[in-house]
């Protein structure tokens, strides 16, 4: 399984680690992704996706249908 949310797509970044000798190594930056089951009020049930914590911020502010408007998704989009 990729490390990628499913609503925002978001996925590694690539950087630096620098030490104090001002040494330079290759680093992941891995994002911050959370497995949910979320309630859907408007369809009356629960779904299971894995999204990042920023999305979840998302979620609670628009509500799942409204984050995945968004993004232009619909909920067979992101249901694994």
């Amino acid at each position: 399984m990729s490390r990628r949310c499913s609503i925002s797509g978001i996925t590694h970044q690539n950087g630096n680690r620098v030490s104090h000798a001002n040494n330079k190594t290759h680093h992941k930056f891995e994002s911050n992704l959370q497995s949910k089951r979320l309630f859907v009020p408007e369809l009356g049930k629960y779904v299971r996706v894995r999204v990042s914590t920023r999305i979840l911020r998302t979620i609670d502010k628009l509500g799942f249908l409204g984050a995945l408007k968004k993004h232009g998704l619909s909920v067979a989009d992101v249901t694994r």
